[in-house]
């Protein structure tokens, strides 16, 4: 079965620095897979590099077996990958219908169509009220984004990465800066939002890791030392020596 995300000796250097050291990843179809580790192992590097934000110093990603070298980030979309930021990203003036139904624009075949008015679409507006049903947004509809509370931004963006239809979902750090009750309400809705796809995810809260996890990969210093299931990882001395004690107990 062809994964549905392959890392080979994927490596990435700034200067004289090494940031991504030979990693190797494979994650396979519908997997819920979470990469851990302390600050400063690179883990968002690794999420830039798989998404084309930065070209890789070596070594090859692969989506549902195709070589992404040398893509930009909208062709890699394209071909089935969306993910969100750990900075939230919205437009905060346009309502929260307009958001979503940005996001489904080029998925839906508008692409360049000028002469297109999507205010007449019934199938896109039909489409976008979906995603909002789906991401429990309906009652904010008409409302500017930026007036949604934190833990509703972040649901809308989570809207947004799923709208075009990608089979692989990238998460950076869902959760981040939420109370125990937002977390619970996004973690619920990542659960439903992400069934039957692929979701990859970076993320400090175990509570949140285990919960939702098939399989967490630890990075450390820009290396995976241990891939697994969760209590595999867990019982792992090395990784509760390099991060997972420490971080447990943060939490």
């Amino acid at each position: 079965m062809t994964s549905a995300l392959e890392l080979i000796n994927l490596r990435k250097s700034f200067g004289q620095t090494e940031i991504i050291r030979g990693v190797d990843l494979s994650i396979a179809p519908g997997e819920r897979h979470a990469i851990i580790g302390p600050n400063g192992a690179g883990k968002s590097t690794l999420f830039n590099l798989i998404t084309g934000r930065f070209p890789q110093t070596a070594g090859v990603v692969e989506l549902n077996g195709q070589n992404l070298a040398g893509k930009a980030p909208f062709e890699i979309n394209r071909l089935g990958l969306s993910r969100s930021f750990q900075i939230t990203n919205i437009f905060p003036k346009m309502t929260v219908f307009e958001n979503v139904r940005c996001s489904l624009l080029w998925s839906r075949g508008y692409q360049y169509s000028f002469w297109n008015l999507v205010s007449n679409s019934q199938e896109l507006t039909e489409a976008a009220d979906a995603i909002l049903e789906q991401i429990n947004l309906t009652s904010r509809r008409n409302l500017p984004a930026g007036v949604l509370s934190y833990a509703e931004q972040r649901a809308l963006e989570i809207g947004i990465t799923i709208a075009g239809g990608a089979n692989v979902i990238m998460l950076d750090e869902p959760t981040a800066g939420m109370s125990h009750s937002e977390t619970d309400y996004i973690t619920d809705l990542i659960m439903k939002v992400t069934e039957g796809k692929t979701l990859i995810m970076v993320e400090h809260d175990m509570g949140v890791v285990f919960g939702l996890a098939d399989k967490i990969s630890v990075l450390v210093y820009g290396e995976i030392i241990a891939t697994g299931a969760p209590e595999e990882v867990r019982a792992n001395p090395r990784v509760q020596e390099a991060y997972l004690g420490a971080a447990m107990e943060a939490h």
